[in-house]
């Protein structure tokens, strides 16, 4: 149920802040969304009442009273919980603002440790790759910066896909590797894996 939790903490927030632009007045946003929030309450009160007397009758007239029973405690309950978010609809808006200083500030936190996490892989991680590899690929993927990379990728023989590690633009048609045979099509590079054009599986070349 958490996500639903959420998803309605968000969506009411997002429904004061937009009626607040449009120059609704706080009270009446708050009737607004009392009002929803209620006739939901209220809507699955009546799903709960077209339960009663629906107890399988291969249990019994004991569980069918039990049945019974926790339909009425479960209507009357929901019954109660709608009046509630009705009579206590005032200063709703007031509590969503509280609610979302706090989300800010939480996401404040979040953005400076995605700060730190990113200072110390710039300046920790990626030192300890070399040049023209996997490793240093997907740190620099991570950090998103892996757009000047080629895009030139082919399969290796265990089903995996390697992706080029050479910068986009790296193509020469005069640069083929001797024991290759000194086919034509340029060559691509992936730690030790090296494959021509014809090999690969996109435009090679490109950056992403």
């Amino acid at each position: 149920m958490s996500q639903y939790q959420t998803a309605g903490v968000n969506a009411r927030l997002k429904v004061f802040a937009l009626l607040e632009a449009q120059g609704v007045p706080a009270s009446e946003t708050d009737d607004l969304v009392a009002a929803l929030e209620a006739g939901a309450v209220a809507g699955a009160q009546c799903h709960v009442v077209e339960l009663d007397g629906t107890a399988p009758a291969s249990r019994g007239s004991l569980f069918a009273d039990g049945w019974d029973d926790g339909v009425r405690a479960v209507s009357e309950a929901l019954v109660g919980i709608a009046d509630r978010e009705w009579s206590q609809r005032g200063g709703r808006s007031v509590g969503a603002a509280e609610l979302a200083v706090h989300i800010a500030d939480v996401r404040q936190r979040e953005r400076a440790d995605l700060v730190r996490l990113e200072k110390f892989v710039r300046e920790s991680v990626l030192p300890g790759t070399h040049p023209h590899t996997t490793e240093r690929r997907r740190v620099l993927e991570a950090l998103g910066e892996a757009g000047g990379l080629c895009t030139a990728r082919t399969r290796n023989a265990d089903g995996d896909v390697i992706v080029c590690t050479l910068d986009a633009g790296h193509y020469d048609v005069d640069d083929k590797p001797p024991f290759k045979g000194g086919k034509p099509g340029g060559w691509q590079k992936a730690d030790a894996s090296i494959w021509n054009d014809l090999g690969a599986a996109c435009i090679p070349h490109a950056a992403i």
